[in-house]
């Protein structure tokens, strides 16, 4: 018989895409099958323009309507992770939702420093040619940087090979 490798720390990256969707289920089984904390996390792009941007909105708006549309957007990011994915686990004990700004590879390699990941899971978007020269994507940074296994799940609208 071949022993696997057991996962006790696995990390979902989700951008609440259908992409991310198609890599739930991996992430969750994987968890759920070597009794292992499930961390779900999502990372909020902040580029320096936007972060820029909203120090420029300052003295237009008043601190209590910036915090006001902060708090909004917090509570659909919640209301997104419990829809999405919290509502499929019975279990919650073993499951932890972060929540990070920044730049996306940076913050996931941050957190699986940290935290001490042992697997990334993670869809893409299987783009190819000038689509993925101009969009990038950070499924590819994550696999070319990773100290850790990245388990990339594909999600396409099309049909697979028959």
């Amino acid at each position: 018989m071949i022993d696997y490798p057991r996962y006790k720390k696995v990390l979902f990256c989700t951008d609440f895409s259908k992409l991310s969707d198609c890599a739930f289920d991996y992430a969750f089984g994987i968890a759920k099958r070597d009794d292992g904390v499930l961390y779900i996390l999502h990372v909020i792009p902040m580029t320096p323009r936007e972060y820029h941007l909203e120090h420029q909105l300052e003295p237009y708006l008043r601190r209590e309507d910036l915090d006001k549309i902060k708090a909004t957007l917090q509570e659909e990011r919640e209301k997104m992770f419990n829809d999405k994915y919290l509502n499929h686990i019975k279990d919650k004990t073993k499951v932890r939702i972060v929540t990070e700004s920044g730049r996306e590879d940076e913050k996931i390699f941050e957190f699986v420093k940290k935290e001490k990941i042992d697997i990334i899971v993670i869809g893409t978007h299987g783009r190819t040619g000038i689509d993925h020269v101009f969009l990038g994507s950070v499924a590819e940074k994550i696999i070319r940087r990773s100290p850790i296994p990245v388990f990339v799940i594909p999600c396409m609208d099309r049909p697979g090979p028959t």
